[in-house]
């Protein structure tokens, strides 16, 4: 039989914030003497998941959990009908797939509480893995007596940890469920696209990002705000700028006339933006905030980390302190690769979710690009024609002209497709009207597989900037 232990539970607030997330993953858990919670931490580091400590409003003192006193735990646990009232709510909830719910074993039963979280919410459609931890009760019917308060939900078979159990045994367990934690990132919806639309992927952070954007690279004064606008009145959802361009004023000033034009609404819009190495990773704190007010946007949809630095996972971390805010939604990473994004993410909270790189028919990152997907991240392609200097070469390839002539397209739509159909999202850069509408309109054709695998035999492994 589980023992109480002699601590004190509960508070004024959730002492554990929400760190995380990716995956669409709540790891909901009570705990009184820690033993909960140290699992469901290990939880959270496996699944990056979003940690939610249920806090009772009442705290338990160690009399309360005092077995066979007729304490309050006593009296709570012999009538189904407790709800005790809890401290704070899950922002979102409707946001999130998968729900691993922990507790203690009390009298061989969930805590009258996790009655009252599963009450609180709708969990319908929702997959619920219960897991509770003893120093001898197994979970037992705790599980199933808790199947009737959330109904619609679809329930895993619970598991029973003790204290200590290491963070490599909760691994193998949650490998053991095939979840499917990861989100599939690397096929987009094109059917659904329209010239002019662009369809969205959904991120690990839960928001949606339109697949075919504007990067604004080279763009500057008013030929940055023009564009912006072309792009923005040409259907173009989704802006890519960043400190070290330059524009993020001239961006912002673009942005804002748009939406006070009524030609956009602010949620309809998603903006990138990136903090440079050296100070600025030095000192990420000012950076970023210089970047919220140089855009002036409300709040930015995501935040890149420029390229790799010694200090960019102290600057990472104080990103994830401005999503917690409210003022950056999602973040990622850009130029990094199979063995930095190995190493990076384990000194994280928040999975990152873009990678955005160079990418086109002659650097194709052929083991990057799946590496990334196969961690739900989404990569993005910088440079999707090549860069400057060598968009003319890309664009007038013997195979690519031949595939565009076959549709009755340009090469650099034949480019974007492709782009679009291994699952990489595009950033075309360009100041041009006439090209931003046509980058904008490549879902009136697809190619065939033959005419993929013809682009693909182009890579020759050739990068052109140095990151």
């Amino acid at each position: 039989m589980a023992l109480f232990g002699l601590t004190a539970c509960g508070g004024n607030s959730n002492t554990k914030p929400t760190v995380g997330n990716a995956n669409k993953v709540l790891v909901a858990y009570f705990s009184c003497t820690n033993t909960t919670e140290a699992i469901a931490e290990h939880i959270q580091t496996e699944t990056k998941g979003t940690l939610y400590e249920i806090v009772p409003e009442v705290p338990y003192t160690a009399d309360d959990l005092k077995y066979y006193t007729n304490g309050r735990a006593d009296k709570e646990q012999g009538d189904l009908s407790v709800r005790p009232a809890i401290n704070g709510s899950v922002e979102n909830i409707e946001k999130y797939d998968v729900v691993f719910l922990g507790y203690p074993i009390w009298h061989g039963q969930a805590p009258r509480i996790i009655s009252t979280f599963l009450e609180s919410y709708d969990f319908s459609g929702k997959t619920i893995v219960p897991f509770c931890t003893s120093h001898s009760s197994g979970i037992g019917s705790s599980d199933t007596d808790l199947h009737s308060l959330a109904p619609n939900a679809e329930w895993v078979s619970g598991k029973r940890f003790s204290s200590g159990t290491s963070r490599s045994a909760v691994a193998d367990w949650i490998e053991s469920l095939d979840l499917k934690l990861t989100p599939d990132v690397a096929v987009f919806d094109l059917e659904n696209g329209e010239n002019g639309r662009a369809p969205t992927v959904t991120l690990n952070s839960g928001y949606e990002m339109p697949i075919l954007g504007l990067g604004t690279y080279s763009l500057r004064g008013d030929t940055a705000r023009n564009s912006v606008r072309t792009a923005i009145e040409s259907g173009v959802r989704l802006i890519d700028t960043a400190s070290a361009y330059g524009n993020e004023r001239e961006i912002g000033e673009a942005i804002r006339k748009a939406i006070g034009d009524g030609v956009v609404k602010r949620e309809e819009l998603f903006v990138i933006t990136k903090i440079y190495p050296g100070s600025e990773m030095a000192n990420p704190e000012q950076s970023v905030q210089a970047c919220l007010d140089r855009l002036n946007i409300g709040y930015v949809d995501m935040m890149l980390l420029h390229h790799p630095d010694r200090n960019d996972v102290k600057a990472y971390k104080t990103i994830e302190k401005f999503v917690e805010q409210g003022k950056i939604r999602s973040i990622g990473l850009s130029n990094w690769y199979i063995e930095e994004i190995d190493d990076f993410i384990s000194q994280v909270d928040i999975m990152p979710a873009l990678v955005q790189n160079e990418i086109h028919p002659y650097y194709q990152e052929q083991t990057v690009v799946p590496y990334m997907h196969n961690l739900g991240i989404v990569v993005q392609a910088w440079y999707p024609f090549g860069g400057r200097g060598h968009t003319g070469a890309l664009l007038g390839n013997e195979t690519i002209v031949k595939i565009a002539n076959a549709h009755n397209v340009t090469a650099a739509q034949v480019i974007l497709r492709w782009h679009l159909q291994r699952g990489v999202v595009a950033i075309p850069g360009s100041s041009n009207p006439d090209y931003i509408r046509e980058n904008i309109s490549v879902f009136h054709f697809s190619l065939t597989d033959d005419e993929m695998n013809e682009i693909a035999a182009l890579d020759r492994n050739e990068k052109y900037d140095w990151y």
